[in-house]
C-alpha cells in the first residue's frame, strides 16, 4: 500500500463529501425558509453514516446544525 496514495484519497473523498453535503444541506434549509416549514431559529438535527462495504465499517454521527 502507497501511504500517500492512501491519505490524498481519503482527503478526496472527504472532501467531497463535505463541499456536496453542505450545498444540499444549505439548498433544503433554504427552501424550507421560502415554504415556511422553518423560522429561522432551529437547532436540526443531523445524522451521517460512513459506509464502507469492503471493510465492514457502518459507522454513524450523529449533530447539529444551528440556524442562530
Amino acid at each position: 500500500m502507497d501511504q500517500e496514495t492512501f491519505n490524498l484519497s481519503i482527503r478526496k473523498f472527504l472532501k467531497m463529501v463535505g463541499v456536496n453535503s453542505q450545498r444540499e444541506i444549505e439548498q433544503a434549509v433554504q427552501k424550507a425558509l421560502e415554504a415556511g416549514r422553518l423560522k429561522g431559529e432551529e437547532t436540526l438535527e443531523a445524522k451521517v453514516t460512513l459506509e464502507i462495504p469492503a471493510l465492514g465499517v457502518k459507522v454513524p454521527f450523529d449533530g447539529e446544525i444551528k440556524l442562530k
